[in-house]
């Protein structure tokens, strides 16, 4: 019996004999039994992955491409403001948004998820509106930031956390899609949002881009229907989960992952403008080519972590952002290597959002998964404050607005030091090198 207790061979129809590992801790509490509660990897899952997938578009989306209205504070509605200051709106709205994501999360167990969606499109969409009236940056910075923040965390949680409760076995590329809707929106968003500064205004901008965030998401709101509820408990958060140090790797991984997340995609376009003298138009098509490849690499990586593991997949992504970062956009001042790293960077780095809560769901199980990754987003919230703002006065004071080298190096770092959290937790999960985390 101690060998068979050393060894259990599992048969799997597809695959054959696997071996499991008894070192594993327990595998994820599992959904209570209720005939009402539905069935995972059915149609109506894919529904629910449809609207998500709008609402991490007019969420989490419009902050990846803010790199675009970058462009247009730094160089020309505000050139005498510093782009630290300036870097603060799109930081805000990134920030606020993981932020409240930590009371939001908590209300997805209290409060239908359905009128956290339709609420959050309306204010996400407002607030944009609001912002086109705003002319100057702490204005835009209450508006287009905080304000905006706020109402895109209802979008961003309940997007990111309904989809995994809805499958098990195509779970990673089930939210793959869903933050394929963020990369999405840099793709066609950004030259959309170019072309109507270049033609109206970009206050125009803002408004259309906001009255379609009410429309869309807002009429997809019906769709966002919570798989399984969470039993009722007298307290209204759980703050057990953040005593295990699985939680706390992963919590540091999201933390170091979003500081050097944000980074190229804030400053990826400028950077084109001034180091190669090249249109505004050319660093808005650097950030589209690094959108459209997050696009594709966002449905790939969940598709490779269904196979292999979504553990594994996200600690070779971060390796694979990291050598995109430090190896191909800083040591060289090419533009063909440049768009080499904006492809690679773009890839790889959804990862960073998208295996995050499927990694949660697969070690807590999918009941308490709005809760605790609200929790997680704090990390995110912290690390995108982390990012952008001082790496701009890394770039005002040592570059002088010109020399990107420290801000390259410092967002590089933040890719390498998640790496080795990354590690961490894979060696925590299961010293065993071959095998499905």
């Amino acid at each position: 019996m101690s060998d068979l207790q050393d060894k259990v061979l599992e048969m799997d129809a597809e695959n054959g004999p696997k071996e499991l590992d008894n070192a594993q801790p327990p595998p994820p509490p599992s959904d209570p039994v209720d005939d009402n509660v539905p069935g995972m990897d059915l149609p109506r899952g894919w529904i629910v992955v449809l609207a998500c997938f709008f609402n991490l578009m007019f969420s989490i989306g419009t902050t990846t491409i803010f790199g675009v209205y970058l462009q247009e504070y730094e160089l020309v509605e505000f050139p005498n403001d510093s782009s630290s200051q300036l870097s603060w709106i799109g930081t805000l709205q990134g920030a606020m948004m993981c932020f409240f994501g930590i009371f939001v999360g908590i209300l997805c167990e209290h409060v239908d998820t359905r009128i956290l969606s339709a609420f959050g499109s309306l204010m996400a969409g407002v607030a944009l509106i609001v912002a086109s009236f705003c002319n100057s940056p702490w204005k835009l910075m209450l508006t287009q930031g905080l304000f905006h923040g706020f109402g895109g965390s209802f979008l961003y949680i309940t997007g990111l956390t309904l989809a995994p409760q809805w499958f098990n076995k195509y779970r990673g590329v089930a939210t793959g899609i869903v933050i394929a809707g963020s990369g999405l929106a840099g793709l066609w968003l950004s030259f959309a949002i170019n072309s109507m500064i270049q033609n109206l205004s970009r206050q125009w901008a803002l408004r259309i881009t906001g009255l379609i965030t009410i429309a869309v998401c807002g009429a997809l709101s019906p769709l966002m229907v919570l798989r399984v509820k969470p039993k009722k408990r007298k307290r209204i958060a759980d703050f057990s989960v953040i005593r295990d140090k699985r939680f706390i790797l992963l919590f540091f991984s999201a933390l170091l992952g979003a500081s050097g997340l944000y980074m190229p995609f804030f400053f990826m376009p400028t950077y084109t403008v001034v180091t190669f003298k090249m249109s505004e138009m050319w660093g808005t098509n650097v950030a589209s080519i690094m959108n459209g490849s997050s696009v594709v690499g966002r449905v790939a990586m969940g598709l490779i972590g269904d196979k292999i593991g979504p553990l594994n997949t996200l600690m070779m992504a971060t390796l694979v952002s990291t050598i995109s970062i430090l190896v191909l956009w800083l040591p060289f001042r090419d533009f063909g290597t440049l768009i080499a790293a904006a492809v690679m960077f773009g890839f790889s780095s959804g990862a960073i959002v998208s295996l995050v809560p499927v990694v949660t769901a697969n070690t807590f199980g999918v009941t308490r998964l709005p809760s605790i990754m609200g929790f997680i987003m704090l990390g995110y919230a912290i690390g995108v404050l982390l990012s952008s703002p001082p790496g701009g006065a890394i770039l005002d004071k040592y570059g002088h607005g010109t020399n990107f080298t420290g801000l390259i190096s410092y967002g590089g770092a933040y890719l390498a030091l998640a790496t080795v959290v990354n590690v961490v937790l894979r060696i925590v999960i299961s010293r065993k090198l071959w095998i499905k985390v």
